[in-house]
């Protein structure tokens, strides 16, 4: 009997945030271009990173479909659906551009020479728009998750409000028609490797909402597939014949992925066979992955805890935070000159700080709470009066 709560998908997605932040810490390491990088680089990260890299982010997006169901029964229609995704998404938003991001912002600039102090770049320099210090301007850096998130839900609204029936019909005999057989697995991974190779030379892989078609045709999709599986819960019964098969098939996937990194470690670019070949094996492993980890999070995590009402309400507004301070503990970390092991515990330990007190503090002020993605605070109970003998 399922109900309405999800637990297993909130531990699941709590968990996909928590390997989210340790991918960024290992970003710092790691032999590949990022925001910023420490003394230390290490190839061994590349064989367990790439294991992470395909179905990460597509699973963050699967699990927000899934949520994004129960939201929009709960608001009863699509356009008071979408007025709550964006006090939701985009207040957040709108404060992390203003207020986190310049952090990540100042650092990238400094690393060009850029001389003054964090203040005046804020001040004076942050609002600005095109190309200044080698970097380009506005950018929501890490925040793009959420402006993708917001984007599909504003899609998916709008089809609601025009045809909703029309949708929901198309969607069951979908359903239905997935059901049999293998095709929960073969048709999904054929064509999103399909949309994937198709658009793989013609449009550069690179964040930005609208150029990122590479992009949004892998995450829309697993986003629409969250959505589904919790309306039409029918859809769980052939994922939970095939999760072992797709378990396999993430497997062999990311074994290719594997050998091609580290054949072509760090900026190295591969032939175009190859390269092609090693986006269809993301692309298997992400909605394999997806599927594996749907079912194990439905079997074995579907239960309640005294802790997982706070720690999931944590997620976000430590999503929001993690990164600008990664950054910022690394930028000043640098000139110390660290032992690897003391850096990355030093990251660990000051990311977890400043995210557990962004999100306690900001818990707690009520004009706060919705600017680190956090609803109205619940109303405290009263005490009970006993009544007065006479």
């Amino acid at each position: 009997m399922r109900t309405n709560r999800h637990y297993g998908l909130d531990w699941l997605r709590i968990a996909a945030f928590a390997l989210l932040i340790l991918y960024h810490i290992g970003m710092v390491f790691a032999p590949w271009t990022w925001v910023i990088k420490t003394n230390h680089s290490y190839p061994e990260l590349i064989a367990p990173m790439s294991l992470l890299t395909p179905w990460r982010l597509a699973l963050l997006f699967a699990v927000s479909g899934y949520a994004s169901w129960h939201l929009f029964q709960k608001a009863g229609s699509a356009g008071r659906f979408l007025r709550l995704r964006n006090v939701r998404l985009l207040v957040p938003l709108a404060f992390g551009m203003a207020f986190l991001v310049p952090v990540e912002m100042w650092v990238r600039v400094m690393e060009k020479g850029y001389p003054h102090g964090y203040l005046h770049f804020w001040l004076s320099d942050y609002w600005r728009s095109g190309e200044f210090w080698g970097r380009e301007f506005p950018s929501w850096e890490h925040l793009w998750f959420v402006a993708y998130l917001w984007t599909y839900t504003a899609i998916l609204a709008a089809a609601l409000a025009i045809g909703r029936a029309r949708i929901e019909a198309g969607a069951a005999w979908l359903v239905g028609w997935l059901s049999k057989g293998w095709r929960i697995l073969w048709f999904p991974i054929a064509g999103l490797a399909a949309a994937k190779l198709a658009l793989l030379f013609v449009v550069p892989e690179d964040h930005g909402l609208l150029r990122d078609w590479a992009g949004h045709a892998q995450y829309l999709p697993m986003f629409l597939f969250g959505f589904v599986l919790a309306g039409l819960p029918q859809l769980w019964a052939p994922l939970e014949r095939r999760w072992r098969a797709a378990l396999a098939i993430a497997a062999l996937s990311g074994a290719v992925v594997v050998v091609v990194e580290l054949v072509f470690p760090g900026e190295a670019i591969p032939p175009r066979w190859v390269m092609a070949g090693e986006r269809a094996a993301q692309v298997a492993m992400a909605w394999s992955m997806t599927i594996a980890l749907f079912v194990l999070a439905d079997r074995f995590w579907n239960r309640d805890h005294r802790w997982r009402k706070s720690i999931a309400e944590a997620v976000f507004p430590f999503y929001l935070i993690h990164q600008p301070a990664i950054v910022l503990i690394t930028w000043y970390s640098l000139p110390l000159k660290l032992d690897a092991w003391v850096e990355f515990a030093m990251l660990l330990a000051g990311t977890g700080a400043i995210c557990a007190a962004f999100y306690l503090v900001g818990r707690e002020i009520g004009w706060l709470r919705p600017l680190i993605g956090l609803g109205p605070r619940p109303a405290r109970a009263l005490p009970e009066i006993s009544p007065q003998p006479a």
